[in-house]
């Protein structure tokens, strides 16, 4: 996997496999964790980009080397599988914004990848699939989590249990993708979307992404409590200051993550 930071505050993470087109083996989801943390500690990072390398973005778990996985003990590849899957759980931690740009086929686990970033902009020729049924196995990497949020019960089961092929413009239509972009020059246009993610200030950035998936999963009352506090430190901050400041002088904020 391939972690580089452009001076604009984009950390672009590449999967680095176009011989297998990108499929994970159980090393990439701890480099993975290890470049969002990396990226978190650093001030310069205000947003993350998830690519792949080549014509795919990830055709899912390396099924080359799944027969001795799936020789383990029950134990042992439960206990495996959930330290392979702390990568999910860091996207949705991580305080930076994370776009999925999903330049091909995004299939099982590599289609679970794209649904745990915050948003997902894909390519006019990608496609999207969970074929686990297909081998005898059911979605992990919080597969049953994802899908039926953003698809709702029923289209989620008809889209396992068919393992069928969405194309870019009806996995935008059905809500899994935000954006549908051209092949030519679809990276240029997710990093357009990225930096002006990135002219936002950082705090705000987190602590909306915060609110927003606890929202989800709480009642309003307690959601009311969290934002009220979440606005609370924002208000003391130095970019706030000058947010306010800028919109009352009709100008442009000058924002330092402050």
């Amino acid at each position: 996997m391939r972690y580089a930071v452009g001076d604009d505050g984009i950390a672009t993470l590449t999967l680095d496999h176009p011989e297998t087109r990108n499929a994970v083996a159980p090393e990439d989801w701890g480099l993975l964790e290890k470049h969002l943390d990396q990226g978190a500690g650093d001030p310069r990072v205000r947003v993350f980009i998830l690519t792949g390398a080549g014509q795919a973005f990830c055709s899912g778990g390396d099924l080359k080397t799944m027969g001795e996985r799936l020789r383990a003990s029950t134990i042992r590849r439960s206990g495996d599988l959930l330290r392979m899957a702390r990568a999910i759980q860091r996207i949705r931690e991580t305080p930076r914004p994370v776009i999925a740009a999903v330049n091909g086929a995004a299939i099982g686990a590599g289609c679970v990848l794209a649904l745990a970033c915050d948003l997902r902009l894909a390519a006019a020729s990608a496609v999207f699939s969970v074929p686990f049924l297909r081998v005898g196995l059911q979605p992990d990497f919080g597969g049953a989590y994802f899908l039926p949020r953003l698809l709702g019960t029923a289209r989620a089961l008809e889209l396992l249990w068919t393992g069928d092929s969405l194309g870019a413009d009806e996995a935008c239509r059905l809500g899994l993708v935000n954006r549908v972009l051209p092949d030519d020059g679809f990276m240029s246009g997710v990093g357009e979307l990225a930096r002006k993610i990135a002219r936002n200030p950082a705090g705000a950035l987190a602590l909306s992404k915060l609110t927003v998936y606890h929202g989800a999963e709480q009642t309003l009352r307690e959601l009311l409590d969290l934002e009220a506090l979440a606005q609370a430190v924002l208000s003391k901050s130095a970019d706030a200051e000058e947010g306010v400041r800028a919109f009352v002088e009709k100008r442009k904020p000058s924002f330092r993550g402050e």
